[in-house]
């Protein structure tokens, strides 16, 4: 009955201190940030450069990114990510550079959270691809997608966009 009662006690101090992590990671990520990077709106389509603004809000064990990015001068998007941290791992929603919304799950490695998306609809022959948001140094972070080309099944960075904080 003690072993128990012990180990009731380490499990329940373990998921606090990864809560406790979890909070000021995403707090690290807070701020207003700019960077460049490219985006493959397909994955048989050569990439655009584009120029992009974000700002992040933690609040607990959340985070919102909401963001432009603009490319060719002309086009503009809204891209965005709302993360919750539930205890063991993330989800969310992402809206890409199409506009449409899609669900996210995953987890943190590091300094890198990698997630899934799982779109409503078929986007580059299949509903999933690949998001990492990576913090990189002290005011640094990072956002990749990639995917799968189903013609040739190798996996594609559709997108990868260098951030700094303002």
């Amino acid at each position: 009955m003690m072993q128990r009662l012990l180990a009731a006690g380490s499990l329940f101090f373990a998921v606090g201190a990864a809560q406790a992590d979890e909070t000021a990671f995403l707090g690290s990520l807070e701020g207003n940030w700019t960077g460049s990077g490219m985006v493959k709106v397909r994955i048989n389509r050569s990439p655009m450069n584009v120029s992009c603004v974000f700002n992040s809000e933690a609040s607990g064990q959340a985070l919102s990114m909401k963001g432009t990015c603009r490319g060719l001068i002309v086009v503009s998007r809204a891209v965005g990510a709302d993360l919750k941290f539930n205890g063991a791992s993330y989800s969310g929603t992402y809206v890409g550079p199409s506009g449409r919304r899609a669900g996210l799950t995953g987890s943190r490695r590091g300094n890198a959270i990698n997630l899934t998306i799982r779109w409503p609809r078929l986007v580059n022959g299949d509903r999933s691809a690949n998001l990492t948001v990576q913090k990189v140094g002290q005011n640094g972070m990072r956002l990749v997608t990639t995917d799968v080309d189903p013609s040739s099944g190798d996996k594609v960075v559709t997108s990868d966009i260098k951030l700094q904080r303002q």
